[in-house]
């Protein structure tokens, strides 16, 4: 069943704006119009709409969709590629997922301080925690 932009809008939860806006920058093949010029969405963009909301939601960031997508139009040849992009989307929210892990099991150990009263010792956190080493590594 096709489907207008509002009602693909509804069943996807995105923004009719956030639709238009991949559709202008190439991230949704191009949308058919009725003769009153509103836009259509048949099964295979309904399907290929669910594929960039499942990639987006997943942390594939727009520019690398664009490339994904890119590579996508130009056949099987490309399937490599596309497992690499892939691939690199998922080691960099790997290495967001240890980040974030570390700053919550900091957050956890201060907030036991306060429980514990031990946050009146004044020790240094900033040398417990290595804090110095993380920052130099992040900027390497």
């Amino acid at each position: 069943m096709d489907l207008s932009i509002t009602q693909l809008a509804k069943q996807y939860s995105l923004n009719v704006e956030t639709l238009r806006y991949y559709e202008r920058i190439g991230l949704i093949p191009e949308v058919p119009r009725r003769a009153n010029g509103n836009r259509f969405y048949d099964e295979k963009l309904q399907k290929w709409i669910e594929m960039i909301v499942c990639l987006r939601h997943s942390g594939v960031e727009v520019k690398s969709l664009i490339e994904y997508v890119d590579l996508i139009k130009k056949g099987d040849e490309t399937l490599e590629a596309r497992k690499e992009i892939l691939q690199e989307q998922e080691r960099q929210l790997s290495e967001k997922k240890k980040n974030l892990d570390i700053s919550i099991n900091r957050l956890k150990h201060k907030i036991n301080l306060y429980e514990t009263g031990e946050i009146k010792n004044n020790k240094s956190y900033y040398e417990e925690y290595e804090i110095e080493k993380d920052i130099i590594n992040k900027k390497a």
